[in-house]
């Protein structure tokens, strides 16, 4: 093992330590061990990857599984890939297979109850199109949406119906809308980027990263395409949020950038209210963005479109005016979440540049790991950041397949 991997193993193994026992959720709020974000389940998802890298014990994995299934587990319409059943039903995808039959009957209760969600979701989807009114967040994003259950369902279930019913919903989110006249993305929300009003953003907005806007569901249905699933319209879909990415796509001499989100007077001016690009995140940067683009490119076959994210990519994350503004280690906004997808973008690169990515942004990431200094939970916690410290210290891509949750795999 090379001193730098030794390192990492160290920091990780003090994550882990950390992390080692589960602790009762609030009183008030027993639902939050369900939570993907925050929560038990989500912290699981490190002590599986340990335990089939390493063949260590699985008591770890155990007790936090426990403890994200404790009490009722919510399959409201309000459940999504991060939270409630659908975030533990992802939990069981990443389990080794020595293991599996100990959850199987949870799994398979679980796998009816996201179908029966995924059904009631997508036919709630579908009227609202039908009535020309705008969606939210909820409705269609990668976190508590129709992407995220479609990322859990391709896992599990990817010829079956409920699949299939999401992309088809997907394509049709991808056609324009005209409420009251007005010309529209269809999947422009009625809120602002925080859920809800405010005067910087009167009619709504539209959001461009993948946590939230549509580098989700073009990363699904990339992602779908790749693996041979496909529905009517498909690829038009991913053309038409292409050519989306296209249009707002800012050039720079540091590279090429996009918006988080334009406004509708940004979208009547044809010009974003910014001016630079921000943080290179994973969650609404360059760095999300480009990923889908470059799978897009890999599903469609066009080594054009492959080629012009690739370079993005590899830009953003060269440029240190952007990279001044990563200051977290987490996996949504920091270092994490950059140098996991910076290393599932190279191993699919036709660009050699950027396989010299992840040494570099690895060494960042463990130069940044603080165990303990954020909260405990996968997205902007420990949980995540030692994650892809397994992917750093192994050299190797998720035994688990864990950063499925992102779509980035």
């Amino acid at each position: 093992m090379t001193a730098p991997s030794v390192a990492t193993a160290a920091i990780l193994k003090q994550y882990t330590t950390q992390l080692a026992h589960p602790v009762p959720p609030p009183p008030d709020e027993p639902w939050a061990v369900q939570s993907l974000a925050d929560g038990a389940a989500g912290i699981s998802l490190l002590h599986v990857e340990t335990a089939s890298h390493h063949g260590g014990s699985w008591r770890p994995a155990h007790r936090w599984i426990t403890a994200a299934a404790a009490g009722h587990i919510s399959a409201a319409d309000t459940a999504g890939l991060f939270l409630g059943a659908p975030a533990l039903g992802f939990v069981l995808t990443t389990v080794p297979p020595p293991f599996q039959h100990l959850y199987e009957p949870a799994r398979r209760t679980l796998h009816q109850h996201i179908t029966d969600l995924t059904h009631r979701r997508v036919d709630a989807a579908l009227t609202r199109i039908s009535k020309g009114d705008l969606p939210t967040f909820a409705e269609y994003d990668l976190f508590y949406g129709l992407t995220g259950i479609g990322a859990y369902l391709l896992r599990t279930d990817p010829e079956g119906l409920p699949l299939e019913r999401i992309l088809k919903y997907l394509v049709a989110l991808t056609r324009p809308l005209a409420p009251n006249g007005r010309g529209l993305p269809g999947w422009w929300v009625g809120h602002d980027p925080t859920r809800g009003e405010s005067p910087h953003f009167p009619g709504g907005h539209g959001n461009f990263g993948a946590a939230h806007g549509i580098t989700g569901p073009l990363l699904l249905l990339a992602q779908a395409m790749r693996r041979g699933i496909t529905v009517q319209g498909h690829r038009e879909a991913i053309w038409s949020i292409c050519e989306h990415l296209d249009a707002w796509c800012q050039l720079s001499p540091r590279g090429p950038w996009w918006p988080e989100q334009i406004s509708r007077h940004d979208l009547d001016l044809g010009h974003p209210h910014h001016d630079a690009p921000t943080r290179p995140s994973w969650c609404y940067g360059t760095t999300g963005i480009a990923r889908a683009g470059q799978l897009a490119g890999l599903a469609l076959r066009a080594h054009d479109v492959q080629a012009f994210y690739e370079d993005a990519l590899y830009c953003s994350l060269t440029d240190p005016a952007q990279l001044a503004h990563v200051t977290g280690s987490g996996l949504c906004h920091g270092w994490a979440g950059i140098y996991q997808t910076a290393v599932r973008a190279a191993a699919d690169a036709l660009d050699p540049r950027l396989r010299t990515l992840p040494k570099s942004l690895g060494s960042t990431l463990a130069a940044n790991a603080r165990p303990g200094l954020t909260g405990p939970g996968l997205i902007n916690g420990d949980a995540g950041t030692a994650l892809a410290l397994t992917t750093h210290a192994s050299q190797q891509a998720p035994i688990t397949g864990w950063d499925a949750c992102l779509l980035i795999n």
